[in-house]
């Protein structure tokens, strides 16, 4: 597979913003890289809006939304979007209303159960606690399972009528017609009261994995940073472009090249 290096990548002269994934995109093992958080920073002081979407959960995501340069952070692949205040503290939203949202809870906990009992390995990540719209099984963060594991949960998954998911670290599975791409939709319209298709060519999305594919599909700026590779076969829909850095130092090294090219 051919990925073009950031040297081809124009930028239009209008450019909105960045959405980016988190884990293994802005992070670098499980943490946040003093080089990532200056690109966050660079990027908001350049007037340009800034917007982490991941499979992460709400509860996880509550401290970075509150702390990290950025307009809102969308978790749990599209589902919910925090955004922070000076003064009014941390705004939750939601896709789904109350109702919907318990009763998809509780049929989800019976599948995490199932998937926990039938399938060899797999564990509900540590950081299921957190977790309000979706489930997820941890496959690299703190375990490994192989990949017919892997593969054997999204298939449960989705034999329970879930949209099931493979992350850097994690396969989620949640009820509902959202991902990445429907909460970026969502997110532009509640932020900014705009359409986000009319502007898709004005937005960067960087990203590291499978679960990101949909991003990359439809973002004509999209970019992977290096270790996508380690993805590279699953890939139906590839970024069009590739950072030489991995992890967070790929983050820093496409900001500066956002920024110089906007000089």
């Amino acid at each position: 597979m051919t990925f073009l290096t950031l040297d081809a990548l124009s930028l239009p002269a209008g450019l909105a913003g960045v959405f980016t994934d988190i884990d293994d995109t802005l992070t670098t093992e499980g943490a946040i890289t003093p080089d990532a958080l200056q690109a966050l920073e660079d990027l908001k002081a350049a007037g340009l809006q800034v917007v982490p979407i991941t499979g992460r959960p709400v509860g996880w995501s509550a401290p970075f939304a509150q702390s990290w340069p950025v307009d809102a952070i969308v978790a749990e692949n599209g589902a919910v979007a925090l955004q922070h205040s000076d003064g009014q503290g941390l705004h939750k939203r939601y896709q789904q209303d109350a109702t919907t949202r318990a009763t998809h809870f509780a049929r989800m906990q019976q599948v995490l159960a199932r998937i926990e009992r039938d399938i060899p390995g797999a564990r509900r990540s540590q950081d299921s606690d957190g977790r309000e719209t979706d489930i997820a099984i941890d496959h690299s963060e703190f375990t490994h399972l192989p990949q017919r594991a892997i593969d054997a949960v999204v298939h449960l998954m989705q034999s329970e009528g879930m949209t099931a998911t493979v992350s850097s670290i994690h396969i989620n599975g949640w009820y509902g017609q959202y991902d990445k791409l429907a909460g970026a939709r969502w997110i532009v319209r509640e932020l900014w009261g705009r359409e986000l298709d009319a502007e898709l060519d004005r937005w960067v999305y960087v990203g590291d994995s499978t679960n990101d594919q949909v991003m990359f599909e439809h973002f004509p700026l999209s970019v992977g940073v290096a270790n996508i590779r380690h993805f590279e076969a699953q890939l139906l829909h590839p970024p069009c472009y590739i950072t030489r850095g991995e992890r967070g130092a790929g983050f820093a090294e496409l900001t500066n090249h956002l920024l110089q090219a906007r000089t």
